[in-house]
């Protein structure tokens, strides 16, 4: 992201501000810029007096104020950073105070994960005024692809389409997770190296051929038997292949299928760009769409909805969630 870019650039240019408010639902992006100024602000030397790491949880705003207006000792600056300060949030208003006229020599970074504030209110228009007003915001499932090529080639590293999708398929959009298994391939794979979807099951203990992403190509190819195989993989495996994220992908899939049906302009750009897929898996919805009518993408759908109450519990209390997938690909596939 350019905006992380320009953050960390200042930052190296000595160019840092009294106020960092780093807010959204993507932890990732605020750890990382976190991390980043308790890191290289301050020399090693300097540290013992100068950085405070505190916990939302632990203080209030009158203690952070009281903190952050403390001169530095023997430094220029002093580093006083706030995790988990959305436990804060019913009394974060208070601190637009101090945003008003922030110590010089303090660098102050609120770590507000998972929330945003008001930017309406008077806190937000202050910091973004005086300081760095960041809101990191989460990733839809087809960035994410390209946010794991893109991290990878930073580290020297390429990543085949497939991979790259049993990875989202796993882990979902948790970029921190992600990050983690890509360090760990890191680690075992030599610098440019491509890495594929054995290296993922060898190394993250994905399957690469029983997983989410293979059962929805071979349902969208009607291969009965494949699917059936997965599926008995699945039931034999439920902690690691949950029901309900299997249906939930599987609605994604159909849902989107739906909408292929119903565009006119069924060119690669175009269906790429409406159904936010990479183009590496174009082909397999046109095949998909070909096995698949939309009155009878409509009747999967239903299936869906009924499996998804059936594995919560609802008019199936006695139902195994492997007989549950197994009803459910017989009324999808039949």
């Amino acid at each position: 992201m350019n905006r992380i870019k320009q953050i960390v650039d200042d930052i190296k240019s000595k160019n840092t501000k009294p106020i960092y408010f780093l807010m959204g639902e993507e932890a990732y992006y605020i750890d990382k810029i976190s991390d980043y100024i308790e890191n290289n602000i301050l020399a090693e030397e300097e540290k013992g007096f100068n950085q405070m790491v505190l916990y939302g949880r632990d203080v209030t705003i009158e203690e952070i104020v009281a903190n952050a207006k403390r001169f530095p000792m023997m430094s220029d600056k002093q580093v006083v950073i706030v995790k988990e300060a959305q436990d804060l949030s019913r009394n974060i208003e208070k601190l637009a105070a101090y945003a008003e006229n922030p110590q010089p020599s303090t660098v102050l970074v609120i770590c507000y994960k998972y929330k945003t504030i008001d930017k309406r209110k008077k806190l937000a228009k202050t910091v973004a005024e005086v300081g760095c007003l960041f809101e990191s915001k989460k990733l839809y499932e087809n960035q994410v692809s390209e946010w794991i090529n893109s991290n990878l080639r930073d580290k020297g590293y390429q990543i085949e389409p497939k991979a790259s999708h049993m990875l989202v398929e796993f882990l979902g959009t948790n970029l921190s997770k992600i990050d983690n298994e890509l360090d760990k391939l890191a680690l075992v794979l030599d610098k440019g190296s491509v890495i594929s979807a054995i290296n993922i099951e060898e190394n993250i203990g994905i399957s690469k051929d029983y997983n989410n992403f293979e059962l929805r190509k071979a349902i969208g190819d009607k291969e009965l038997v494949k699917a059936n195989q997965i599926a008995q993989y699945f039931s034999q495996n439920p902690k690691s292949n949950p029901l309900i994220m299997t249906i939930s992908l599987l609605n994604s899939f159909f849902t989107q299928l739906l909408l292929y049906h119903g565009l006119k302009d069924k060119g690669k750009i175009n269906v790429g760009k409406m159904l936010r897929i990479n183009p590496y898996f174009i082909a397999e919805y046109q095949r998909a769409a070909r096995n698949y009518p939309m009155r009878k993408v409509a009747q999967v759908i239903a299936s869906l909805r009924e499996a998804d109450l059936k594995s919560k519990g609802v008019g199936a209390s006695n139902l195994a969630q492997g007989d549950i997938l197994k009803e459910l690909l017989f009324k999808i596939m039949h």
